[in-house]
């Protein structure tokens, strides 16, 4: 038996000398154990002694300096996780694990995932549903996380030492992009709280991560937890429409996030699951309390105490990530399931998800925001009193909380969804003629702030909605996120 206290003595002795070598510190231990086994043991204190291991096998502590690079665009899910979840499938099911009746109930399992989604009922979790969501949803989640995790880069306010609760963890699509986003010499100690069947899939995928990725997983509900620290970054990816009362429970896990931390909630698109989430950032973030937290991004409240009671239906969008080999296997089916050599009829897309909307959600309590302005009311409107600039031109401070919204099958001219936390109702700027001045509309990001000058508001009335119409009049400015 190593005497674990007296490897722990040496590594606190040496880290601030020098890098910490498993076959030195061996020398210094009671019957000199094996450098494999110190090794082990720096590995399972390395959260508590705040060590990260290097490529050369020695151990360093953790940077103080915040993550600093932002991802641009994620192409595709790693093949490690391709293939890890590919050898998951083949233990559960064979070889042919796409074809024959395996294949059949695979195909009908995600189906069902998919009309109990859209129908909105719960759904129960065993290890083909928990296998069937990771063939279908493991790929985007893993994007999406990532693309949130900028907004906290922008300002410096994601640290290398980062401890991570993610609440209703699933298959582990936001674990694996949250580890793949940060530098290899980040120290990450995660936990997941996930009580189904998922924890197979999940566990098994988070043995890919890399030795700086510490995991525990927590087989209990979000209800039951009882978390016993801060952490600085709480995630909800997906799980709060799932939720008997979600606001109950995101109000406890919010005193679980740490003073300069983030909560970071995720949800689909769709209108019923977007509107949703926004409707519980508006109940925690703008109910008045002393202690209610701030929104961060990306639907900024730019006017001191004003908050939006628009409809809140608000998304990103990505670019499509590549199919991974598993989606394709089970899209193009042998035309005879009970032949593996036979033809293979074409692909029609149904199992294949790489499109990458989604809503989100930044809550802090250091009154941190993404975008720190606060408009003039000498220079410009605001959205709460937009009924009393119809028909004027105006200027404006606004997020850009859309792409095109226009349709696709209609020359229609770009729709994009606006907002400065002050609105009622929904707003769209329309860009009715483009010009070298106003090009920004349709060239901003999403959750880009935008400035305004001589835009002419007007209300829809088959749309219930203010169209901020943008011209050759028009003028529009992005004004820089924090770099």
């Amino acid at each position: 038996m190593v005497d674990r206290e007296s490897v722990v003595s040496n590594a606190k002795y040496l880290r601030n000398v020098r890098p910490i070598d498993p076959d030195e510190i061996c020398e210094y231990v009671t019957g000199q154990p094996h450098p494999a086994v110190v090794r082990q043991v720096l590995r399972e204190e390395a959260v508590a002694l705040g060590l990260v291991e290097q490529d050369d096998g020695t151990f360093a502590p953790v940077s103080e300096r915040p993550v600093e690079t932002t991802v641009d665009v994620v192409e595709s899910l790693p093949e490690t996780y391709v293939e890890a979840l590919d050898e998951l499938l083949m233990d559960r099911y064979g070889y042919e694990w796409a074809s024959g009746d395996a294949g059949d109930g695979l195909r009908l399992t995600i189906r069902r995932l998919k009309d109990d989604y859209y129908q909105r009922r719960q759904v129960e979790y065993d290890t083909d549903v928990a296998l069937g969501y990771a063939i279908y949803h493991l790929p985007d989640f893993y994007a999406a996380v990532q693309y949130v995790l900028n907004d906290l880069v922008a300002k410096r306010l994601l640290p290398r030492e980062l401890r991570v609760l993610d609440v209703g963890a699933g298959v582990g699509g936001p674990a694996l992009g949250i580890a793949d986003y940060l530098p290899d010499d980040a120290l990450v100690d995660y936990h997941a709280v996930e009580p189904s069947a998922a924890t197979e899939v999940l566990e098994a995928l988070l043995a890919e991560t890399g030795p700086n990725v510490h995991t525990t997983v927590h087989e209990t509900t979000a209800e039951a937890f009882e978390p016993e620290r801060e952490y600085d970054l709480v995630l909800f990816a997906n799980v709060l429409n799932e939720l008997d009362d979600p606001e109950v429970v995101l109000r406890r896990y919010l005193d679980h996030v740490a003073a300069d931390g983030s909560l970071v909630a995720l949800a689909p698109a769709d209108r019923n699951t977007s509107t949703g989430l926004r409707e519980l950032e508006r109940a925690v973030a703008d109910s008045g309390a002393s202690d209610a937290p701030t929104v961060y991004a990306p639907t900024v409240r730019l006017w001191p105490n004003e908050t939006p009671t628009d409809r809140g239906w608000s998304f990103d969008v990505r670019p499509d990530l590549a199919v991974p080999a598993f989606q394709r296997r089970l899209d193009e089916r042998p035309a005879d399931d009970a032949d593996p050599d036979a033809d293979r009829e074409p692909a029609d897309g149904e199992f294949v998800n790489v499109d990458v909307q989604f809503s989100y959600s930044v809550l802090r309590h250091d009154d941190e925001r993404l975008l720190d302005v606060t408009p003039s009311p000498n220079t410009y409107a605001k959205m709460a009193a937009m009924d009393d600039h119809v028909s004027n031109r105006i200027d404006l401070l606004a997020v850009k909380l859309s792409h095109d919204l226009s349709p696709e099958d209609r020359d229609a001219n770009p729709l994009f969804k606006i907002g400065d936390g002050s609105e009622s109702e929904d707003n769209y700027a329309v860009l009715v003629r483009e010009t070298a001045g106003n090009a920004d509309l349709a060239a901003a990001d999403y959750g880009d702030l935008l400035a305004f000058d001589g835009v002419l508001a007007l209300w829809n009335d088959d749309e219930d909605s203010y169209n901020l119409v943008v011209d050759e009049e028009t003028v529009v400015d992005r004004i820089p996120k924090p770099v």
